[in-house]
């Protein structure tokens, strides 16, 4: 009796550690979906957000700038990042302070937006965005690096 005991509760232990795993998982899926929504509402969100960041800047003009905010207001960075303020992930200005505008760092910030990061902000991970072209990836740098002392 004592071993048929050992079994049951073993089986129940391996069933409820199954169930935790199992709803680890479906958290962390969520999350991830949450995060790379792209839906209209968002983008629309991105698009008040981003003109406001333009208006405020004397670097309206410089087309680095400009191109920069258009690829973001199109995607879904201002999900987990803001202009000024810490979201889910880094204020713009915060890794424009931490990184200096060089071709290294461009294409190294690039490499982590398209490849997904994490650990140098902090424990959450940056999803990646491989949809997201090179070319793009270091445009959305170059304007975000140009916030540096703004």
């Amino acid at each position: 009796m004592v071993h048929g005991q050992k079994n049951i509760l073993s089986i129940f232990y391996n069933y409820k550690n199954q169930s935790v795993k199992k709803y680890y998982v479906a958290l962390a899926l969520i999350i991830a979906i949450t995060a790379c929504n792209g839906s209209n509402t968002e983008n629309k969100d991105a698009k008040a957000t981003a003109p406001a960041a333009t208006a405020t800047s004397d670097l309206s003009s410089n087309p680095d700038y400009q191109k920069g905010i258009e690829l973001i207001a199109k995607s879904d960075c201002l999900t987990c990042h803001k202009v000024s303020e810490k979201l889910t992930g880094p204020a713009y200005k915060d890794v424009a302070a931490k990184y200096e505008n060089t071709d290294a760092n461009v294409s190294l910030l690039a490499e982590k937006i398209i490849k997904g990061g994490q650990g140098v902000w902090s424990p959450i991970p940056m999803t990646p965005h491989a949809a997201l072209s090179e070319a793009d990836a270091k445009q959305m740098v170059k304007y975000i690096l140009l916030l540096r002392n703004k």
